[in-house]
C-alpha cells in the first residue's frame, strides 16, 4: 500500500484551521469550530463486460460554525467554501458572523465542555490508500461479473459490477483548544447480477468493503455468491397469512440494531418522538442480548478516537442483559436532556449486537435448525417504521424454512410486528457475523411476527 497524496498535509490544514479561528475570534465569535477536508475517489462500473461509468473526483472543502453570545443565550451561523485563499477564508468566517447575528438564541446550543474533548488523539490506523488504476478497476470489476454470469446459464442479465476507492483526511478545530484529524479510506467492490426470463425474473447483490483493500474478498467469491443468490429466488412463491417465527439475515438483522439506535439518540428522545423514550436502566431486550459499541478498533469502519464535535469516544456497553445502559447524544441533544455527551455525534461506532445463548456453533445453518419452520427474510422493501410507536412494518421476500431446511423462496409478503416486542423477542443471534456500515451483528431469530400475503 502506498501512502496517501493530498495537496495538503495535515500540519497544513491545522495552519489553515488555527487562521480561521483567529480570523473569528478578529471578528468578534465568542466560539468557532472549523472543519477542513480534502480527498479524491475513483469509482468504476462495469455491465455486461463493458465499461459503463468512470468516475474520478478530488474535492476538498471548509465549514465555519461561528457562536455569538454567552452561553445559554448562545446564536449560530455557519458557512463553507472550497477556496483555501485567505479573502476567501475572511469572507467565509465574514458570512457565518453575519448569519449569526440575526439567528435566535438557544439556550442548548455552544460547544461541547472542554474535559469531553479528546486533545489526543490516537492513531486508529484508518488509512490504506489503494494504488489502482482506472485500468485495474475495471478489471477487478469485470472479473466479478464475469464471475457471476459463469454460474449458471439462467443468470441472464446484470445490473453491473462496481469498483470504488476513496481516501481523505480532515481536520477539526475550535476556539476551546481542541484541534484532531487524520486520514482514511473506504474500498468496495460489488455485482448485481439478474437470473432468469420474462415473468420469472429474480435480481439480488452483494459487496464486499473495506479500509484496506487486502481485505476486500475475492471477486470471483463476491460474483459467485450474488448469483447464487440470484438464482436461488427463482420461481419464488407467495405466503398466506400466519404467525411466525422470523429469521433476519445478517445484513437486515444490522438494520434492526439501526432501528434501536435511531430510537434511543438524542433528537428524538428530546422531541419525546421515539417509543423508547425514558428507557434508561429499563429492559427493551431480551435478558440475553448485549450491545457493545467500540470506537477503538484499529482499521474497522466504525472507528474513530473522537465524534463530529472533537468529543471523545469510549468503549462502552450500550445494552447490558437486555437492559438499556445508555444512548446516543451529541452535545446539544444532551443539554437538551439534562445529560453529557455520549461521544456521538455524527453517530454510533462500531456497535455489536451479541447474545449470551450464542454457542460457537451457531452459523447460519445452525440458524436456520433454530428458526425449524418459519420465515427467512432477505430482502426488506419501504421505510415501514413509525418511531413514535414502535410500529414495524415492511415489504419483504426470502424463504420458508420447514424442518430447519429451506424449501422455496417466498415474495410479495409484509412482514409486521413492533420493535417493543420484537427486541423482547430475539431468542437467538448467530455467529454469521457481516459489518454493514457502523454495525456488526449475525443472522437475528425473532419468536413471532405476522406475514401476510394473499
Amino acid at each position: 500500500m502506498s501512502e496517501p497524496v493530498f495537496t495538503h498535509s495535515q500540519e497544513q490544514l491545522q495552519q489553515i484551521a488555527q487562521d480561521v479561528l483567529r480570523y473569528a475570534k478578529e471578528k468578534g465569535a465568542a466560539d468557532a469550530v472549523v472543519e477542513i477536508s480534502e480527498g479524491s475517489g475513483l469509482a468504476v462500473t462495469v455491465r455486461k463486460g463493458k465499461i459503463e461509468t468512470i468516475e474520478q473526483n478530488r474535492d476538498k472543502g471548509i465549514s465555519v460554525s461561528i457562536h455569538l453570545g454567552a452561553e445559554r443565550h448562545i446564536r449560530r451561523g455557519a458557512a463553507s467554501t472550497s477556496d483555501f485563499s485567505d479573502r476567501s477564508l475572511r469572507d467565509t468566517v465574514d458570512a457565518a458572523y453575519n448569519i449569526a447575528r440575526f439567528t435566535a438564541e438557544d439556550d442548548c446550543a455552544g460547544l461541547p465542555d472542554a474535559d469531553m474533548l479528546e486533545m489526543e488523539p490516537r492513531d486508529l490506523q484508518l488509512c490504506y490508500p489503494w494504488d489502482i488504476t482506472t485500468e485495474d478497476a475495471v478489471a477487478l470489476a469485470k472479473r466479478c461479473e464475469d464471475a457471476a454470469f459463469a454460474v449458471d446459464r439462467r443468470i441472464t442479465n446484470s445490473e453491473g459490477a462496481s469498483v470504488y476507492s476513496e481516501q481523505s483526511h480532515f481536520v477539526l478545530a475550535n476556539t476551546r483548544g481542541f484541534c484532531g484529524g487524520y486520514p482514511y479510506s473506504r474500498h468496495t467492490l460489488s455485482v448485481a447480477p439478474i437470473a432468469g426470463r420474462g415473468g420469472n425474473m429474480q435480481r439480488d447483490d452483494w459487496y464486499t468493503s473495506a479500509r484496506d483493500a487486502r481485505r476486500l474478498a475475492d471477486p470471483e467469491a463476491v460474483g459467485r455468491y450474488a448469483a447464487e443468490r440470484a438464482l436461488a429466488r427463482l420461481n419464488a412463491r407467495k405466503l398466506g397469512t400466519r404467525k411466525c417465527p422470523v429469521l433476519f439475515e445478517a445484513p437486515l438483522a444490522a438494520g434492526l440494531l439501526g432501528s434501536f439506535v435511531q430510537a434511543v439518540s438524542g433528537g428524538v428522545l428530546y422531541r419525546k418522538s421515539s417509543f423508547l423514550v425514558d428507557s434508561l436502566g429499563k429492559q427493551v431486550f431480551a435478558p440475553h442480548i448485549q450491545v457493545l459499541e467500540d470506537p477503538h478498533v484499529p482499521g474497522a469502519v466504525g472507528s474513530s478516537p473522537f465524534d463530529e464535535e472533537g468529543v471523545r469516544t469510549s468503549r462502552r456497553e450500550v445494552v447490558r442483559d437486555g437492559l438499556v445502559q445508555g444512548y446516543f447524544l451529541s452535545s446539544y441533544s444532551a443539554r437538551k436532556l439534562g445529560m453529557k455527551t455520549t461521544g456521538n455525534a455524527g453517530g454510533s461506532h462500531n456497535l455489536a449486537l451479541t447474545s449470551l445463548l450464542t454457542a460457537p456453533g451457531d452459523d447460519f445453518s445452525a440458524m436456520l435448525r433454530k428458526l425449524d419452520t418459519g420465515l427467512l427474510v432477505t430482502e426488506l422493501m419501504g421505510q415501514g417504521v413509525n418511531y413514535v410507536t414502535g410500529d414495524y412494518s415492511r415489504g419483504a421476500s426470502g424463504y420458508w424454512v420447514e424442518n430447519g431446511e429451506i424449501q422455496y423462496p417466498v415474495e410479495e409478503i409484509t412482514i409486521a410486528g413492533n420493535l417493543k416486542e420484537m427486541f423482547r423477542q430475539i431468542v437467538g443471534v448467530g455467529t454469521d457475523t457481516v459489518v454493514r456500515g457502523t454495525k456488526v451483528v449475525g443472522s437475528v431469530l425473532i419468536e413471532n411476527m405476522t406475514v401476510a400475503g394473499n
